[in-house]
């Protein structure tokens, strides 16, 4: 296939999603390989427009990727709007429908019933069965942010005071600014440091995670780095209840034992106040963390845990667009790690980390419920 034509959609539906698959820099790379870019207005991407416009892409309509030809690549970050019409190009995206999420038949089958293909980019990997590109470092780098935040915010406010809505930044640096000014007032607070319990350690995510706090100047000792040997006889985990924060990292993949469920949290030992779900598996009947159904946003960054009774009164972050709290170097470090594949589209069929998206998309099309197509 030659003149091959990549449409980036805008994020439209989804409220503080700043975050670009493709970003001017990577745009530019795939323009000089000869494709061709067509990109969305957004008022709510981290580029503006003109950046794109500069390296030569081309700037069309916002949520006219609808109606372009069908051999046009629909490129876009988050899921879809929730809608019926059947879905005819090729898409990638994260679409978040092959883990038995709630209405996950809905997502999927729009795609076959318009002879469209999904290619989703959380299970684009390489031959060693490694993602390409995943947005986890920043995932766990802001999550932990926010849930050292909201440690100090419960430390130093009411009950009647959840903490606030919070917007991205421009970098790393200015959020660290804001992370060190709240854990010293949780310090004046309670006379010590958080201790923060990271669960995925030693992944992507975990490795944001553990980064922030260290950066943030929680003690190196006050950081207990979790993964597979320390998990490997099974939850609950004592130790979580024992930590101030913890920080779940992990990727879920099938059905665990609980890390933390009601029953561990009832002791009068507990020190638990904010659980981060960074993998935000709210709606997943397998989620490790059965104690929250209710997914957070920008907004409103926190749910309390109101079976949890008590002090101190517990509360859980499950934002699902973590790595928009910094947009711009979150899409940078994304959008490289993608561009070698974006850059095999022309013959995407034969490329075998495209081939392989392609065929499980078949496979879970094969796995849809009667009635969906």
């Amino acid at each position: 296939m030659s003149g091959t034509i990549l449409h980036l959609r805008s994020e439209l539906g989804k409220a503080l999603e700043h975050r670009s698959a493709l970003t001017p820099t990577t745009a530019k790379v795939l323009i000089d390989a000869g494709y061709t870019v067509n990109v969305e207005r957004s008022s709510e991407r981290i580029f503006d427009d003109s950046e794109f416009e500069k390296v030569g892409a081309t700037l069309v309509p916002e949520n006219t990727w609808r109606d372009a030809p069908t051999d046009h690549i629909i490129i876009g970050l988050k899921e879809l709007p929730v809608e019926e019409f059947p879905l005819k190009h090729v898409h990638i995206q994260f679409a978040h429908c092959y883990k038995n999420q709630g209405g996950w038949e809905k997502v999927l089958s729009r795609f076959p019933r318009g002879g469209g293909t999904l290619l989703d980019l959380e299970f684009l990997v390489d031959d060693r069965a490694r993602r390409v590109a995943a947005f986890g470092y920043h995932a766990g780098f802001a999550g932990a942010a926010l849930a050292l935040e909201t440690w100090a915010w419960q430390l130093t406010h009411p009950v009647s005071e959840p903490f606030p809505a919070v917007s991205s930044y421009p970098n790393e640096d200015a959020l660290i600014v804001d992370v060190k000014k709240a854990i010293a007032l949780g310090k004046e607070k309670s006379g010590k440091d958080p201790r923060v319990l990271v669960i995925g350690a030693l992944g992507r995510c975990g490795s944001g995670a553990v980064d922030l706090c260290l950066r943030a100047g929680v003690p190196t000792e006050n950081v207990l780095k979790w993964d597979l040997a320390e998990t490997a006889k099974g939850g609950p985990f004592p130790e979580i209840v024992e930590s101030d924060i913890f920080i779940n990292c992990i990727y879920l993949m099938s059905k665990i034992p609980n890390f933390v469920d009601f029953k561990s949290l009832d002791t009068p030992d507990r020190k638990l106040s904010v659980v981060c779900d960074v993998s935000a598996d709210t709606t997943n009947p397998n989620n490790p963390i059965p104690i929250y159904t209710v997914a957070t946003t920008f907004n409103e960054p926190t749910v309390p845990v109101e079976e949890v009774k008590g002090e101190p009164r517990l509360s859980v972050i499950s934002i699902d667009h973590l790595p928009s709290l910094l947009p711009r170097e979150a899409s940078e470090a994304f959008s490289k790690d993608l561009l070698p594949s974006l850059l095999q589209l022309k013959d995407w069929r034969n490329v075998p980390v495209w081939a392989r998206a392609e065929k499980l998309f078949q496979e879970k099309v094969a796995a849809l419920p009667n009635g969906e197509l």
